[in-house]
């Protein structure tokens, strides 16, 4: 039994002396390596911060392949560490490129998804989207993953691929966008006058464009009441303070004009048996 506690030991301590340096230059590499990249990102973006001319969105990306190129270069030194011939080991993975692409589907696919985007540039950073089921504004377009900002500042990431897959809605593309707004007015009053009340407000707005026309218009006969469309153009940044502004300010018009918005009633007759 002794015997055995004392093979057991000295074999342990033949693998550390044989290995213990090599696994700690490794240790060493990898977090050196790692934090490396990191600071290379960093700097590599503040870097392309300072390029005009480089849109936003591509020096987010080209600061993520610097970082995965490094830390793919830290891989390669930490197996090189142990005694694994790199060289064969790319050429092995050259030989199973295919497998290996199987096995990275989804990854590969983020990675071509990517590239895609930079070249159709359907949105750019701070641009307000719609795509791949998520909305917000883009913070960055990585290598791997699209970067969104909800409005109550939550921070969504979305693979490349999810949003190359779907359509996508860019609410920021255009310089103007057009206001819609629905409001009822009662059967008894004069839809004429209702709508020269609202003409009247969209006027006072300095945000409201004249071109193209605003247009009020009866849209729907509903239920219980006379449905009328507004529709004005504005300035692409203005549009929710705008559509907020002219909702209160048509109800607050009308109200002063003595033309009541209606809302659903049901009346139930009794009957006695």
């Amino acid at each position: 039994m002794e015997q055995t506690v004392t093979e057991t030991v000295d074999a342990i301590i033949e693998v550390v002396a044989t290995y213990g340096l090599d696994v700690v230059g490794a240790v060493v590499i990898l977090i050196i390596g790692l934090m490396f990249a990191g600071w290379a990102h960093r700097a590599s973006l503040k870097g392309f911060s300072k390029i005009d001319k480089l849109d936003p969105m591509l020096r987010g990306f080209f600061a993520s392949i610097i970082k995965y190129f490094i830390i793919i270069v830290v891989i390669l030194a930490v197996l090189n560490q142990f005694g694994v011939q790199t060289t064969s080991l790319i050429a092995v993975l050259g030989a199973a490129g295919l497998a290996i692409g199987l096995a990275l589907q989804g990854t590969l696919s983020n990675v071509a998804a990517g590239v895609m985007l930079l070249i159709f540039r359907p949105f750019k950073v701070g641009d307000f989207i719609d795509a791949g089921g998520e909305s917000g504004t883009v913070h960055a377009l990585t290598l791997f993953v699209t970067e969104l900002n909800t409005p109550d500042n939550v921070r969504i990431i979305v693979p490349n691929s999810q949003i190359w897959g779907s359509a996508v809605k860019n609410f920021s593309f255009n310089a103007t966008r057009r206001v819609d707004i629905v409001v009822g007015i009662a059967y008894e009053d004069d839809i004429n006058k209702a709508m020269e009340s609202v003409h009247a407000v969209i006027k006072a707005d300095d945000r409201a464009h004249e071109s193209p026309d605003p247009m009020v218009a009866v849209t729907e006969l509903a239920d219980s009441s006379v449905n009328l469309v507004i529709r004005v153009w504005c300035d692409a940044g203005n549009y929710w303070p705008l559509k907020f502004d002219l909702t209160k300010a048509v109800k607050e018009r009308l109200d002063a004009d003595s033309i009541s918005i209606p809302y659903p009633q049901r009346q139930i007759h009794m009957a006695q048996g």
